[in-house]
């Protein structure tokens, strides 16, 4: 009988190392590459490689106190052979059923330990799951007035709770290992928010060819912010009775012709994948890098009233699916098209505005902001129902049913003679903190451009971007240039000289 045992006990550790052996198998099978670029997987798989030491180390225990066992059930055999025969031999078999005994009620109470584990765990995920669920319920629902993304909403949302997950304690608690963190320079925000953009990122040596690919890709878990925890802010400056409180919209479409390429012809003229990541357009139906005044003048438009301006900015995608994983520069993942696009052309807080001139080209943010400073910068992140809290270095984490926003705000005070300049930023400046435009400048409409997009749940989206700028989201950045026919161009300064919503 003795003799069964030990040879079950030796059945029972053969299983669990064959067991664990599969584990492994199953375990060490390389996920896609979007899987390894999405940055919410970036973020377990270090808990995960914790969890398979943990699993290994349990299986080696268990084969180690298996072979104790077992010598010491032989070393007791022994003994009793070398006593009288008869007693001895009743002693051994009383010791040998005081073992079995013993390992079996180890056993149960092992087991019973393991599940009552287990049961708590799964508790304990049920109880956060339906924490988390009841918290994004209460959440305002966004994005039902699309027409107008960028309203502030009428009632302030409440901040949220202090035990409530955010991408900075998402990090934290999977330990991501790949990533190292140098500072960027801070800049002044007059519109308040957060002001220094998120470290521009440097990888660590993986030995996993497909980590490797994207663990210097970016963005990271800290490149993104719960938008409940972003403070409130006065979002735009005060107007004063002389200000210029109208708007006016040019409706354009969201782009569902795929209008898309890598170049920019204002800032890299005539140079194909000049800008090395993807743009979409809307507005003028030719623009390209070899785009001209006379070509976009006579191209066609997906704009309304004859408006043939060029509206255009970086895609933004899903990282959690893969597409466009062989893309030299690293913008992989699926390209997401804007549910809604408005481009508002809005008013001055101190004065009246004049008329932009025709083929005028600006630029709003930098694109290299991540390496040169925050000097430029002018990203502007949101989710709808919660507009009122704007981060400007973070990706948002929207509740559910609400959608991310893209805020671009272009420059608006012209030097009244020039169209473009050498650097395309010195011709039209910003306003200063109270809305009014420097001597020796002219106020003309301001473009606000505000994107609303569906992206999926968790720090798993990204804006397309130069290669080194790891898709920080404070590179987010955007074109404009103005090929409005003269009268259109006196109708938008009318309605908003006169306070009028056109």
């Amino acid at each position: 009988m003795t003799s069964s045992r030990r040879m079950a006990a030796a059945m029972s550790a053969l299983a669990v190392v064959a067991s664990g052996l599969v584990s492994a198998a199953v375990i060490g099978v390389a996920p896609a590459l979007a899987d390894h670029c999405d940055p919410a997987e970036q973020a377990s798989q270090g808990q995960q490689q914790n969890n398979n030491r943990q699993r290994r180390n349990g299986d080696q225990q268990g084969q180690d106190d298996q072979q104790d066992q077992d010598q010491n059930q032989g070393q007791n055999q022994d003994q009793g052979q070398n006593q009288d025969q008869g007693q001895n031999q009743d002693q051994g078999q009383d010791q040998n059923q005081g073992q079995d005994q013993n390992q079996g009620q180890n056993d149960q109470q092992q087991n019973g330990d393991q599940n009552n584990q287990q049961n708590d765990q799964q508790n304990g995920d049920q109880q956060n799951g339906d924490q988390q669920q009841g918290q994004d319920q209460q959440a305002p629902q966004g994005g039902a007035k699309l027409l107008d993304p960028a309203a502030p909403p009428e009632d302030a949302p409440e901040a949220a709770p202090e035990d409530e997950q955010t991408a900075s304690t998402f990090s934290r608690r999977r330990n991501n290992p790949t990533r190292t963190a140098t500072p960027v320079p801070t800049r002044n925000n007059p519109g308040g928010g957060n002001a220094s953009p998120t470290a521009s990122p440097t990888g660590s040596a993986t030995n996993d060819p497909d980590e490797a690919a994207c663990a210097d890709l970016g963005p990271f878990p800290e490149d993104f912010v719960d938008i409940r925890r972003v403070a409130p802010q006065r979002v735009n400056a005060r107007f004063n009775r002389n200000g210029s409180r109208g708007t006016f919209v040019s409706q354009c479409g969201r782009n569902e012709n795929k209008h898309n390429n890598p170049d920019n012809f204002i800032v890299a003229p005539g140079v194909s994948n000049g800008a090395h990541h993807l743009h979409d357009y809307v507005g003028n139906l030719s623009t390209d890098a070899f785009s001209t005044d006379e070509s976009l003048a006579a191209a066609g438009t997906t704009c309304r009233l004859g408006d043939r301006s060029t509206y255009f900015w970086p895609v933004l995608r899903n990282r959690k699916v893969d597409a466009n994983d062989n893309d030299p520069d690293g913008n992989v993942g699926q390209q997401l098209t804007a549910r809604a696009v408005q481009l508002q052309f809005r008013g001055n807080a101190s004065s009246r505005v004049v008329a932009m001139p025709r083929f005028l080209r600006i630029i709003t943010g930098d694109a290299k902001a991540a390496t040169n400073g925050t000097a430029n910068a002018k990203a502007a992140w949101s989710c709808t129902g919660f507009q009122n809290r704007i981060t400007t270095d973070k990706y948002p984490l929207c509740p559910r049913g609400s959608l991310v926003l893209r805020i671009l705000d272009f420059p608006s005070c012209w030097d009244g003679q020039n169209t473009d300049s050498a650097n395309h930023r010195t011709h039209v400046v910003f306003p200063d903190q109270n809305g009014a435009c420097p001597q020796g400048t002219r106020a003309i409409p301001q473009l606000r451009m505000t994107l609303a997009y569906s992206v999926p749940q968790g720090p798993s989206y990204a804006l397309d971007a130069f290669p080194e700028q790891k898709h920080n989201p404070v590179t987010d950045h955007a074109d404009f240039a103005n090929v409005m026919p003269d009268r259109l161009m006196q109708t938008v300064v009318s309605c908003i000289n006169r306070g009028r919503r056109c």
